[in-house]
C-alpha cells in the first residue's frame, strides 16, 4: 500500500501527520452545518489542511509504516524520503498530486504549494456513521388549503392570503384594541370609585364606633345594679353646690346613676347626682367641696377605702 494510505489511517487518530522532507497534514474540528439554501446537513468533521513548512521527522509516520510493512525504521525512513522527492518533482513539473481520501496538491504561479482537501471521508471518529444528506422540503399546500377552508367558517384571520381578501379586518382589529382600552379605562375608574367609597364607609363606621364607645363609657361599672324594688325619690338634675367633686361614676342610663346615689347614701356618703356631661353620661359624686385641698384629701380617703377608680372633677 502507498504512503498516502498510511497517512489517511493516522489522520483518524492524530491531528498532525508529518511527511519528512515534504510537509505536514493537519486536521481541525468543524461543527455540524445546515445549509438552508440547499436543505443540506453536514455532520461534525475534521477539516484537513497542509503546511509545507513542517518537514522535520517526528517519527510517527515512519514508525507506523515500518511496523505495518515489517521493515526496519532506517529502511522505512529511506523509502519515505524517496516518496517525498518523487512528489516534489511531480509538483515542480506542473502536475497535480492527488492523494486519495486526503486531497489534491499543486503549485501556484509563485511556487507555493496549494491544497484542496477531500470531503469524501470524515476523519472524526465520533461522527462515524453520519453522512451528508439533503432534506426534501415539506409541502404545506394541503395544510394551507385546510386552514383557508377553516378560516371561511370561523371569523378569524389565519393565513396571509386570507388577510388580503378583506380590507375591513385591519380596521376591525384597531377598533377592537381601542374598545378594549376604553373598557379597561372605565373599569379602572369604576374600581377606583368603589375603593374610595369603601374607604369612606370604613372611616364613617370607625367614627361612629368611637362616638358610641365614648357615650357608653362609664369609667367604672356599666352593668345596671340589681337592687330590690324600693320607692325612689326623684332626684333633680341640678348640680351640687361644690366646685370640686369626687366622682363615683358616669352612667349611660340615668336609672343606674340614681341607684348608685342611693347605694352610696346608704353607706353614709353625701352622694349627689351631678347631671349629664358633654358625652351624654350621668355623673354621680361621693361629695362636693368648695375647697380644693379638702376635696383632694377626701379623694385619697375614697381611693383607699371605697374605690381606687374614683377621680376629682373641678368645675367653674
Amino acid at each position: 500500500m502507498g504512503t498516502e494510505h498510511y497517512i489517511a489511517e493516522l489522520l483518524y487518530r492524530y491531528n498532525c501527520v508529518m511527511v519528512p522532507e515534504f510537509g505536514a497534514f493537519l486536521t481541525q474540528l468543524k461543527s455540524a452545518v445546515i445549509n438552508d439554501a440547499s436543505n443540506s446537513f453536514y455532520p461534525p468533521s475534521k477539516v484537513i489542511s497542509f503546511n509545507e513548512q513542517l518537514t522535520s521527522n517526528d517519527g510517527l509516520l515512519v514508525s507506523y509504516m515500518a511496523d505495518a510493512e515489517k521493515m526496519s525504521y532506517e529502511d522505512m525512513q529511506k523509502q519515505i524520503a524517496a516518496v517525498s522527492l518523487k512528489w516534489k518533482k511531480l509538483l515542480k513539473e506542473g502536475n497535480r498530486l492527488n492523494l486519495p481520501n486526503i486531497g489534491e496538491l499543486w503549485l501556484n504561479k509563485e511556487g507555493k504549494t496549494q491544497f484542496q482537501p477531500s470531503y469524501q471521508v470524515n476523519y472524526l471518529t465520533s461522527s462515524f456513521g453520519l453522512s451528508t444528506f439533503v432534506s426534501t422540503p415539506i409541502s404545506r399546500e394541503v395544510l394551507k388549503e385546510e386552514v383557508v377552508e377553516l378560516e371561511e367558517k370561523i371569523p378569524f384571520m389565519i393565513t396571509p392570503e386570507a388577510r388580503k381578501e378583506s380590507t375591513l379586518r385591519p380596521y376591525l382589529k384597531y377598533a377592537a384594541v381601542i374598545l378594549l382600552a376604553i373598557a379597561t379605562g372605565f373599569t379602572g375608574y369604576r374600581l377606583y370609585n368603589e375603593k374610595v367609597y369603601d374607604q369612606e364607609l370604613v372611616r364613617q363606621e370607625a367614627n361612629q364606633q368611637v362616638s358610641k364607645n365614648i357615650q357608653e363609657a362609664t369609667f367604672f361599672n356599666t352593668a345596671p345594679l340589681e337592687l330590690p324594688a324600693v320607692s325612689l325619690n326623684v332626684i333633680t338634675n341640678k348640680k351640687s353646690g361644690g366646685v370640686h367633686q369626687v366622682i363615683a361614676g358616669a352612667f349611660r342610663i340615668q336609672e343606674n346613676a340614681e341607684k348608685k346615689v342611693l347605694q352610696l347614701k346608704e353607706k353614709g356618703y353625701d352622694a349627689s347626682y351631678l347631671g349629664v356631661n358633654q358625652y351624654g353620661l350621668h355623673m354621680v359624686a361621693y361629695g362636693s367641696f368648695d375647697d380644693a385641698k379638702e376635696a383632694l384629701n377626701y379623694l385619697r380617703k375614697i381611693k383607699q377605702s371605697e374605690s381606687p377608680e374614683a377621680w376629682l372633677r373641678s368645675v367653674k
